[in-house]
């Protein structure tokens, strides 16, 4: 793609974005708009927090995709997300008007890699939060890092942070930069320092199989310095092979003997995770996290084991821990009343799936859970975890199956069999439906919902705007009822003066 000097944009300051409104577009949209750019894009998939965050900021969101768009706007440079293909009308015009094409990872180079050491989070699961809480322990700490994240850190009410300390913490995925650069992104963004949570498969629509997956990972541990740091989960086989070829320090955290930090137990008390993380100097350290689950408590020592290495002192990590407002979308309490809570969260993939059903289940150990299920992502659509989805609904009180738009595009034989996936949930640990595509969800929703239920909503989308209504339907339910028990004591106070 055509480059740009430093001088030339210097002079030319309005950035237009296709495909704004993912997390990571987004988010760089917002930093480069705090920055002193004028900035605006264009978006299909346009839902809240992204959409709503977007408008408060100030920038336009045009209906895409529209090759009118950019005549209108007349960019000096347009930045490229992955959700853009090469026929896109969009692209093709700016191709035509010989418009400069940057791909996210290129713009983040651009304007916020210079002069900074880049701590990069990836991993399968856990790579959000982890990365979040890292930069929320370093803020803490007053070494003013620069953050970007795949999702809102909930004290933040965004998913970044510009600051003017040495380093830059990145949360980074696997997935594909742009059309015109086929690798991952996590491989653009010259990591000082990685931290790798777990490796599985994912992405079906970019890897062909795990070991395409393991190559990606395989060229970051080759990326990081001799003087950089990889920080990887010592229990994961996979993550363990990634040590040999990593030409600088590997750390290693996990539960087992061989793991340098080590998770020691773990236990949810009053409301809060309670474990003991021991590090590399054998010395027991006793933290509090208000995040739900040992997943959770083996992220939280990941984003120690780095703090340790950039010398941030213990009770300052600990405190900045405790004091963590969470992510948004990640077990994120959108609706609570004395009767019902209602919680929504991102998982996709079969283990995350079962890891927060778990979590959850842990935190509200005394009521009914009842688990709604999106799968909505180009690999949960289809049948690659037919069998682990089955097993993954444990503890759930009941379970929903809702297929997304665009369910049954993908060919039969290759699509998630959702009827089966039910059968096999009844069968093995719950009672579960099936909502066909386009059959409304709340109704039953509503049906099955008892006083002191926890509902759990996963998905990585909006979920046609369900959670909201469902927020909605509960207060309402919960008004009427008062209403009436406010109307009978009326009644019971009028016969008793009579």
């Amino acid at each position: 793609m055509k480059s740009m000097t430093s001088a030339d944009l210097q002079r030319r300051t309005r950035l237009y974005f296709m495909g704004i409104c993912g997390i990571a577009m987004g988010t760089l949209a917002a930093m480069l708009k705090d920055s002193g750019y004028e900035v605006l894009g264009s978006d299909t998939q346009v839902y809240p927090p992204m959409s709503t965050f977007l408008a408060e900021k100030g920038i336009p969101v045009l209906s895409g995709w529209n090759p009118q768009n950019l005549e209108q706007a007349k960019p000096q440079v347009a930045i490229v997300g992955n959700v853009i293909r090469r026929d896109n009308p969009e692209a093709q015009r700016a191709k035509e008007l010989g418009l400069p094409l940057w791909s996210m990872p290129q713009a983040l180079d651009h304007f916020f890699f210079p002069g900074r050491k880049n701590l990069v989070v990836c991993g399968t699961h856990g790579k959000t939060t982890t990365a979040g809480l890292l930069g929320w322990i370093l803020e803490q700490a007053d070494l003013d890092p620069t953050v970007f994240v795949g999702g809102f850190v909930r004290t933040w009410r965004r998913s970044y942070r510009i600051g003017e300390g040495p380093f830059m913490v990145l949360e980074g995925d696997e997935y594909d930069t742009a059309f015109f650069d086929k690798h991952a992104k996590f491989l653009r963004y010259k990591p000082w320092l990685a931290v790798v949570t777990g490796i599985e498969f994912d992405h079906a629509d970019i890897y062909r199989d795990l070991e395409h997956v393991m190559d990606a990972f395989r060229a970051l541990s080759r990326l990081i310095p001799a003087d950089g740091y990889l920080v990887i989960h010592g229990d994961d086989p996979r993550c363990a092979e990634l040590a040999a070829l990593c030409p600088g320090t590997v750390i290693t955290y996990g539960t087992s003997s061989r793991c340098q930090w080590r998770l020691v137990d773990c236990a949810t008390q009053n409301g809060a995770v309670v474990f003991t993380a021991r590090s590399p100097d054998g010395a027991p350290h006793r933290v509090t996290s208000p995040l739900p689950g040992r997943h959770n408590a083996l992220n939280t020592i990941a984003a120690m084991a780095v703090c340790r290495l950039l010398n941030v002192p213990t009770e300052t990590l600990l405190k900045a821990v405790d004091r963590f407002g969470g992510m948004k979308r990640r077990q994120e309490v959108i609706y609570q009343s004395n009767e019902i809570v209602v919680l929504d969260d991102f998982a996709h993939h079969p283990t995350a799936v079962k890891e927060t059903i778990q979590a959850v289940k842990a935190f509200y150990p005394h009521r009914r859970l009842l688990a709604l299920f999106e799968p909505r992502t180009n690999s949960s659509r289809r049948r690659f975890f037919q069998h682990e989805y089955a097993n993954a609904f444990h503890g759930a009180s009941w379970v929903g199956i809702k297929e997304p738009k665009g369910f049954h595009s993908i060919a039969v034989e290759e699509r998630l069999d959702t009827e089966q996936l039910v059968k096999d949930i009844q069968e093995r640990s719950a009672p579960a439906h099936l909502f066909v595509e386009g059959k409304p969800v709340l109704p039953s929703l509503l049906e099955h919902i008892e006083p002191k239920d926890v509902v759990l909503l996963m998905s990585n989308g909006s979920m046609d705007g369900l959670p909201m209504e469902l927020c909605q339907a509960l207060q309402a339910r919960e008004q009427k009822v008062l209403m009436q028990k406010r109307i009978e004591n009326r009644r019971k106070s009028g016969r008793h003066a009579s």
